[in-house]
C-alpha cells in the first residue's frame, strides 16, 4: 500500500523510466511539468501537483494500458500525503482537458497524438452544461494551469535541468502542511 511520501518517491524510482507515450519517460514528463510550473511562478502546491499529477500511471500493470482513470487513482494516492491544493488539481487535470477542448477553439488540435487518443477514452470534450459545472468547481483554475503544464511537458529536447530528486525538499515541505 502506498501511504507515505517515501512510497510515492519509490514509485518514481522504480517505474519512472516507463514510456509516457510521447517519446519521454514518466519521470522526464513529471520534471518538465514541474519546471514549467516554477517558470510560471506557481505556488509550491501546484509545482508539486505538476510533478506528481500522473502518479496513477505508475501503478498500472501494463505500460501501454488504456487510460484507467489514472487521475483518480493518483489523487487517491496523493490524498494520503498531501492536501487539497495538490490533490484536487491532479484529480481534475483530465476534466480540464475536456473543458479546454469544449471552450477554447483550436485547443484540441494542439494536443499530442497520445492526448488526442486518451481524450476519446476519457469521454471527449465536455458539453456546455459540463463545461459550466467544471468551471465552478473549486481548484478548476489550478487544474487548467496544470493541464497546460501537462500539455507542454513532453519535449524531447528539454535539455539539462533540475532532476526529480531536486524537488524532494519541496515535496516534504508541502506534505508537512
Amino acid at each position: 500500500m502506498i501511504a507515505t511520501l517515501d512510497d510515492i518517491v519509490a514509485l518514481y524510482t522504480r517505474h519512472g523510466h516507463r514510456s509516457y507515450g510521447e517519446g519521454v519517460s514518466q519521470l522526464e514528463h513529471a520534471v518538465q511539468c514541474a519546471i514549467l510550473a516554477e517558470a510560471e511562478g506557481a505556488p509550491s502546491s501546484l509545482i508539486v501537483a505538476a510533478l506528481l499529477h500522473d502518479v496513477g500511471h505508475l501503478i498500472e500493470d501494463d505500460e501501454s494500458a488504456a487510460d484507467a482513470r489514472h487521475e483518480m487513482v493518483g489523487a487517491a494516492i496523493l490524498a494520503r500525503v498531501f492536501g487539497a491544493a495538490v490533490v484536487r488539481p491532479c484529480a481534475l487535470h483530465v476534466q480540464a482537458k475536456r473543458y479546454l477542448c469544449a471552450t477554447e477553439p483550436g485547443y484540441a488540435a494542439t494536443l499530442s497524438a497520445a492526448s488526442q487518443r486518451s481524450l476519446v477514452l476519457q469521454g471527449g470534450a465536455f458539453d456546455s452544461a459540463a463545461s459550466v459545472a467544471f468551471a465552478q468547481r473549486p481548484y478548476a483554475a489550478a487544474a487548467i494551469a496544470l493541464r497546460r503544464f501537462d500539455d507542454s511537458g513532453k519535449r524531447l529536447d528539454a535539455g539539462v535541468g533540475p532532476r526529480f530528486a531536486d524537488y524532494l525538499p519541496m515535496l516534504a515541505r508541502v506534505a508537512a502542511r
